[in-house]
């Protein structure tokens, strides 16, 4: 690939956003004007799920669960009329469907024109952390929200109850607290959750800066990590596996999940660049990388 003319970097500035505003629980749905916090994308993010409401697959005879809410705009009252909503999780042995076609517990979804979204799916389970087997996740359902106007969003949804919430690194974080919700029971067979989504008003960068910073690079633990824009977040994959996506924060740095995540980069003459990249969960991994190829874009 080509690689770039270096464009002279341009003055870049800093949004600070509160991670606690006014919120509060009311006749059912969270009230505020606090928006959603993020979580990790995890390694099993898969673009392309079908658009469909029921998740369950054909013969299911599980408990049901009824996922349902709101997406609002950052003042926490205006419906968004128009985005998307994708959602994904595991089956009942902990296991992410990354390859089949039936795309199994996951699906795509446009929020309708008050701003509400509505699935049939599972109770999903605790699994086993890549990191540490001896840890295990709590049982979560990821969402990614993307809307115009708006910072795209990746968290993920947790249950009150479960006992694995006081060990996990994003769960133990305050962060999460408003991402910790109540089971409503509705049936024998089945139960009810509502999570309203507060989005960010979208602060990007110029475009340019996701084009200088996207490429692959070599990292200094012998790892390849490709950084590219995906709607106004930053995306990256270890050896070419999706594993993240980031928020611009400022001064050529990218952050994500519960601030747990970032990436810095410095810019170089003729499309180079350099990156020092913080994984801070179970344990701490800080890795410095060169890029190697630059992007024609």
């Amino acid at each position: 690939m080509r690689r770039r003319t270096f464009i002279e970097e341009m003055g870049l500035f800093a949004v600070g956003i509160g991670a606690f505003g006014q919120i509060s629980w009311r006749e059912g749905r969270s009230v505020g004007d606090s928006p959603t916090t993020t979580d990790i994308l995890g390694p099993w993010y898969r673009p392309g799920a079908p658009f469909r409401t029921n998740l369950n697959p054909a013969g299911f005879a599980g408990e049901i669960l009824h996922l349902s809410g709101t997406v609002y705009k950052e003042d926490g009252k205006t419906p968004m009329k128009k985005g998307l909503i994708e959602i994904w999780q595991c089956n009942k042995d902990g296991l992410y469907d990354n390859t089949s076609d039936e795309f199994i517990y996951r699906a795509s979804q446009q929020l309708n024109r008050n701003g509400a979204y509505s699935f049939v799916t599972s109770i999903p389970v605790a699994y086993p952390s890549e990191a540490d087997p001896s840890q295990y996740r709590p049982a979560h359902i990821h969402m990614r929200i993307s809307a115009e106007g708006q910072q795209d969003l990746i968290t993920q949804l947790y249950f009150k109850g479960d006992p694995n919430l006081e060990s996990d690194p994003s769960t133990k974080s305050p962060l999460s607290i408003n991402r910790i919700l109540p089971l409503t029971k509705t049936k024998d067979n089945e139960s009810a959750l509502r999570f309203d989504v507060i989005l960010r008003k979208e602060y990007l960068p110029d475009g340019t800066v996701f084009q200088k910073v996207s490429g692959v690079y070599k990292m200094s633990d012998n790892s390849m990590m490709e950084f590219y824009r995906q709607g106004d977040l930053l995306f990256y994959k270890r050896n070419n596996q999706i594993s993240g996506g980031l928020s611009y924060r400022d001064a050529n740095t990218f952050i994500g999940g519960v601030n747990d995540t970032e990436a810095q980069f410095e810019l170089q003459p003729q499309g180079n660049a350099t990156v020092r990249f913080r994984f801070s969960r179970r344990r701490e991994t800080k890795l410095t990388g060169t890029k190697l190829v630059n992007y024609n874009r």
